[in-house]
């Protein structure tokens, strides 16, 4: 049986056989179920042995059994298998119904769909073995995506990291191998159970294991012999090729009884690769009976957080699994506040489907959507709402301060994606608000000193003008609180001007020893730290972080231990400068 759930899960049409002697059997109807569980939607129903059974009654019964699933109408073709004129130099099997059976399989298969490529190729590893010469060899059937002969690969859930270098299909070279097919893939540096064995998934990077998800599980109405699956058991959770022992939490719930279907959590005793949207079977701790099946709601589920959170499984549940529009929709509400990039990347869908569900939300008004990011509404304008909050209360508790430091307003909503802070601000930007320098305000601000602040400032004003060209060191000109908060208001205000973390002089004073040290050098040519300093009668302290500052500015240039004019500053003098004297 596990052989047969590992198998089924990425088939596109079953052949159930039935035996005419033999008759509807525990496992037919086991496997029954198993294809109802995993979403098989089409299937051709092999009467065999009707040489030696009655084919009639036994038809009758694969009916009466068929009837209300989803294979009601599946066809029915009747075969034999059996020796005819057989002797020791020869043997003839008489093939009844055999034409009549590949006529059936053909039909079907014609009306099914080539498997979608959504860029997110996962094989289910059903076997890992070493061929001389070649190396270690995995096979399974790939799904979601294409592989490529090159192509780097991450076996999950070890993580393990290599290379494809060939890629077979029925025993024939390929490259590349698309979605639906089986596949064989060379990974010559892996070491079969060491490194990959039945049960992993290879494929490519980016996509990260779970431990828990949520689900939406469903038992079948003929398990009426059953026992309930009572909330806290120990269940065998089989996904692709993978068997997990995982524990199952119903929601509200203490049992859930044959017949009905229920949201619960899984969590899993090993990480597993799983995507929203996919199916899986639960079978009971003893492996013996198949008990539910179901369908990944989320991943990475830690608990059921909120009836607002009940209510998105809720309507992921009751939706069509192909929903994109409703899947984006009630990620976006989950997350609040999410890149675009992101969203559902553990999903069925493909980036180019998630990408056009959000321009469709956002069209109809249903989301917000800007950029990369992709937000609830409700949440983005709460967010919004708390980002203004935070200035508003600088302006009124600092009115001192042109807005809120925007590495403030970052640390106060660290608990959002920075993209998300970052599209809030531009949002902010965009209507009432401004950015000056490095904090954020709104428009009408406008800042001024409290009277206490306001005579501290005068103080400053006139420390700094006393002796303007070597003012006192900032840590003393600031040594407290009060004396900080005025200091930065007339650097904010471009009173000004902050040359080093210890040096600071008013604008007047900036703008007034560029001007000297353009016309020194303009008159008596390149000038050293020291002729700078004494022709202003400053200090070192002052002189060295300011011709530093000038550099940057590109307004001088240092040549060795001098200074000169940067080009475009020494050419707007030309026309008055004298000529060039010695000291």
């Amino acid at each position: 049986m596990r052989n047969m759930i590992a198998g089924v899960g990425s088939i596109d049409l079953a052949l159930l056989v039935v035996a005419a002697d033999d008759g509807w059997m525990p496992q037919t109807e086991e496997h029954l179920q198993i294809l109802e569980y995993l979403g098989v939607t089409r299937a051709v129903i092999v009467l065999t042995k009707i040489d030696i059974g009655d084919a009639d009654k036994t038809e009758t019964e694969i009916r009466d059994q068929l009837r209300g699933t989803t294979f009601a109408n599946a066809p029915v073709v009747r075969t034999s298998l059996r020796l005819q004129n057989s002797t020791a130099l020869s043997r003839q099997v008489c093939e009844d119904g055999i034409v009549k059976l590949k006529n059936a399989l053909a039909t079907e298969l014609a009306q099914i769909e080539p498997q979608r490529d959504i860029g997110k190729p996962r094989l289910f590893v059903d076997r890992a073995f070493t061929l001389r010469g070649v190396g270690t060899i995995v096979t399974g059937t790939l799904a979601g995506g294409t592989l490529r002969v090159g192509d780097a690969v991450a076996i999950q859930p070890r993580g393990t990291r290599s290379r494809i270098r060939s890629l077979q299909s029925h025993r024939r070279d390929v490259d590349p191998a698309p979605p639906g097919t089986r596949t064989a893939i060379n990974l010559p540096d892996l070491q079969p159970g060491q490194d990959v064995a039945r049960g992993d998934v290879v494929t490519t990077s980016g996509f990260e294991t779970t431990t828990a998800v949520a689900a939406h599980l469903r038992r079948s109405s003929r398990l009426q012999r059953s026992s309930p699956i009572k909330s806290g058991a120990s269940v065998y959770f089989h996904h692709g090729t993978s068997r997990v022992l995982a524990r199952v939490t119903l929601l509200e719930l203490n049992a859930l009884a044959p017949g009905a279907d229920w949201i619960a959590r899984l969590e899993l005793s090993k990480p597993a690769l799983v995507f929203a949207g996919d199916r899986f079977i639960v079978r009971d701790g003893s492996e013996r009976h198949t008990i539910a099946g179901g369908v990944v709601l989320e991943i990475d589920m830690a608990d059921f957080r909120s009836s607002r959170h009940v209510a998105l499984l809720n309507s992921r549940a009751a939706a069509n699994q192909d929903n994109v529009d409703l899947y984006t929709k009630t990620e976006v509400a989950r997350h609040g506040a999410t890149a675009r990039s992101q969203l559902l990347a553990r999903s069925r869908f493909s980036a180019a489907d998630v990408s056009a569900a959000l321009e469709r939300l956002a069209g109809r008004g249903e989301i917000f959507l800007d950029g990369n990011i992709a937000a609830h509404l409700n949440a983005w304008r709460s967010l919004r709402q708390r980002a203004a909050c935070l200035i508003d209360e600088t302006h009124r508790q600092h009115p001192q301060r042109t807005g809120l430091e925007v590495s403030e307003l970052r640390s106060a909503l660290n608990d959002q994606p920075p993209d998300v802070i970052d599209a809030v601000i531009v949002d902010l930007w965009r209507s009432e608000w401004v950015r000056a320098g490095s904090t954020i305000a709104r428009r009408t601000h406008r800042a001024m000193l409290p009277a206490a602040l306001e005579a501290i400032a005068e103080t400053i004003r006139q420390r700094l003008n006393s002796k303007s060209f070597d003012p006192p060191p900032r840590r003393q000109l600031a040594p407290d609180t009060p004396t900080q908060q005025a200091l930065k208001f007339l650097v904010e205000q471009n009173e000004i001007v902050v040359i080093s973390d210890d040096v600071v002089i008013s604008r007047a004073a900036y703008t007034e020893m560029k001007r000297e040290i353009a016309e020194f050098i303009t008159r008596k040519g390149p000038a050293t730290v020291s002729q700078l300093r004494s022709a202003m009668d400053s200090s070192r302290r002052v002189i060295v972080p300011l011709l530093e500052r000038l550099d940057r500015e590109r307004f001088t240039r240092r040549i060795g231990d001098k200074r000169t004019l940067a080009p475009q500053n020494a050419s707007a003098r030309l026309t008055d400068a004298p000529a060039a004297q010695p000291d």
